[in-house]
């Protein structure tokens, strides 16, 4: 609060007090309402149309109606490490005793 006893949230030169979480919005992460219903209906009718085996006959016979619905629920960035891992393995089989 400022020293007239009103609190100092001004917007602009208009002068509009704003509400006391404005601009706070959502959380990170945190599905929209609408879209989290779509997701529902959409997983819904899949099942009901076959599920897996639906989408095995779909790939087969629209192919590439296919590979872009691969292509958008395939994460767009990778993230790669790029710390090589090795493992060393002995391949090669023991070499008998010389008699």
């Amino acid at each position: 609060m400022d020293s007239s006893g009103e609190d100092s949230k001004i917007q602009g030169s208009a002068g509009k007090r704003l509400p006391p979480n404005a601009g706070k919005g959502r959380k990170k992460g945190v599905p929209n309402k609408i879209t989290k219903t779509l997701k529902e209906m959409t997983l819904a009718a899949l099942d009901s149309a076959g599920g897996e085996q639906y989408l095995v006959e779909q790939a087969r016979q629209n192919p590439t109606a296919f590979l872009a619905l691969i292509g958008r629920i395939i994460p767009s960035e990778v993230k790669v490490d790029n710390q090589p891992t090795f493992q060393f393995v002995n391949a090669l089989p023991p070499t008998p005793p010389a008699s």
